[in-house]
């Protein structure tokens, strides 16, 4: 780093890299006052640059001519490419990165694999990220075993916490928890689509129930996280006898509302 300034290198840039540049452009303090300098490289430039204007980080974002040009230049490199890229990404770069941290986001690679592609000169770290880090509250899941340096790891946990929720499992966990972060938002998703609808169905505006199903499950899930309390006893506290949400809740458990979020799961992890 020269400076105090950090530059962070995404080799490919697609939906999560993208995400997390975006999220940290916004919320991390080293955005704010100058220090985190972001770089870029995919084999389409021309995607590339279209990419950066349409999510508005021109000038924060600088696309590199060239793989090479990304990993001398950068302090850290975040290994953003689909896995069936990564092997031939780290051979084409793994003399420039030499001395040097990678932190991958690749799925399903973890510590025992980097090392392989990588080499013993190469410190690495797998941080499985979801999306919502663009919006400042992801989640990102970091593997325990690391060959990160104290001060590598430290740095690169506080630029995941500015954008979202750190937690660090042991490789064997990590596949379960990905499924749950990472393949979690898109039943979210479905579940807002869906409470939407009935809202439409009952006379609201669309836009109006996809809001407010977002921002009730947007408040849901703070008020979890900031008590503490078990889901059952915040579902417990909205169920008055007779009254309307525990009939909500009855029909919810007779349409297999519960078990389908578990089978949800188990069919991410086949």
């Amino acid at each position: 780093m020269n400076n105090n300034t950090l530059t962070l290198g995404f080799l490919g840039f697609g939906q999560m890299g993208s995400a997390i540049a975006s999220g940290l452009s916004r919320f991390s303090s080293r955005a704010s006052d100058g220090t985190l300098r972001m770089t870029a490289f995919t084999p389409h430039p021309e995607k590339l640059r279209e990419r950066i204007a349409s999510l508005g980080l021109e000038g924060r974002v600088v696309p590199c001519a060239s793989a090479e040009e990304l990993a001398e230049g950068c302090d850290l490199l975040l290994l953003a490419v689909k896995p069936y890229q990564a092997e031939e990404a780290a051979a084409g770069i793994r003399e420039k990165l030499a001395g040097k941290a990678v932190i991958s986001v690749v799925n399903a690679m973890g510590q025992e694999d980097l090392s392989r592609i990588f080499g013993p000169d190469v410190r690495t770290q797998y941080v499985m990220p979801n999306t919502p880090m663009k919006a400042g509250a992801g989640v990102a899941l970091f593997e325990e075993e690391t060959s990160l340096t104290a001060e590598e790891l430290s740095l690169a946990k506080e630029l995941f916490e500015s954008i979202g929720t750190v937690l660090t499992l042991p490789g064997r966990l990590m596949k379960a928890a990905a499924s749950l972060t990472g393949c979690g938002p898109a039943f979210f998703f479905m579940a807002v689509e869906a409470l939407g609808d009935a809202g439409v169905k009952n006379g609201l505006k669309r836009t109006d129930a996809y809001r407010m199903a977002a921002a009730t499950m947007a408040g849901a899930g703070r008020l979890l996280l900031e008590t503490g309390a078990h889901p059952g006893e915040l579902k417990d506290g909205v169920c008055s006898p007779g009254g309307t949400t525990i009939r909500g809740v009855a029909a919810l458990e007779e349409d297999g509302f519960r078990a389908a979020l578990i089978h949800a799961v188990d069919a991410t992890l086949k």
